[in-house]
């Protein structure tokens, strides 16, 4: 992957492949891969780098549910996919039938995640995306309590065995419902800079960050125009991977003129 320091281009990654959209509900619920297909020609139409793919919970006997996206997906694309899950057996099955190595989102100090989701991708050898999430699952409001959670998730992944290269961060972008959405937001994007910059670990890191997260919910009440103004600053900050749904009206006229200011 390509590395997206202050001034240099990011990648884009398309999350429109999730259970929250109902063509891809309704797909997995059928297994009908003509929906998922059709979705994906369009998503590689606008051309993203990278496809997240994301099943949403999964009961026992629904976790092949990410096997049959990643096979529905490789028939028609290329493009290198991202197996979003918080369980690890769902991404086990995804990865097992992956044709080219995959991202896998995210490990967190959650316990459960260091003891399955870590060894799994050391054993693949994978990328790795460390969700700065504590032992809770909750999200660091502060600037330094994120990097103090980075630091611990660097020093679980390198331990267990993985190149500190292959490790990407995400300091998580708070929804606009959160009443100290403002604060947390500028904490996630000076932890970005500090991270790409080198700053934390003596190196540049790789980042990620959801940029869908701001206004989840919440569209019928703020307009593009706040993750516009936010995906600027992060490109500025030099984040290598944004989050997105690629297929909102406009945006990405919106994309190609933050690109343009980057090169």
């Amino acid at each position: 992957m390509r590395r997206s320091a202050p001034g240099r281009l990011m990648l884009l990654a398309a999350d429109n492949l999730n259970a929250l959209n109902p063509v891809v509900a309704a797909a997995l619920k059928d297994l009908a891969k003509k929906p998922i297909q059709e979705l994906v020609r369009r998503l590689d139409q606008a051309g993203v780098d990278l496809i997240d793919l994301n099943p949403g919970y999964l009961t026992p006997r629904q976790e092949d549910r990410m096997a049959f996206l990643v096979e529905a997906v490789q028939e028609v694309s290329s493009t290198r996919l991202i197996l979003d899950s918080p369980n690890p057996r769902v991404l086990a099955k995804g990865l097992a039938v992956c044709q080219q190595p995959p991202i896998l989102n995210a490990l967190t100090l959650e316990e459960e995640k260091l003891a399955a989701l870590l060894p799994l991708a050391v054993q693949a050898q994978t990328d790795l995306v460390l969700l700065l999430l504590d032992e809770r699952s909750r999200p660091a409001p502060t600037l330094e309590e994120k990097l103090t959670l980075a630091s611990l998730l660097r020093e679980e992944a390198v331990a267990a065995g993985l190149n500190p290269e292959r490790l990407i961060f995400d300091p998580v972008l708070p929804n606009l419902s959160w009443p100290d959405v403002y604060y947390q937001t500028s904490a996630a994007i000076k932890a970005i800079r500090l991270l790409a910059a080198g700053a934390v670990f003596g190196e540049p890191a790789r980042t990620m960050i959801g940029l869908s997260n701001l206004r989840s919910g919440q569209r019928h009440l703020y307009s593009l125009e706040l993750e516009v103004t936010c995906l600027g600053l992060l490109a500025g900050a030099g984040v290598d991977v944004v989050l997105l749904d690629i297929l909102q009206p406009d945006i990405l006229a919106h994309l190609h003129r933050v690109q343009q200011l980057l090169r």
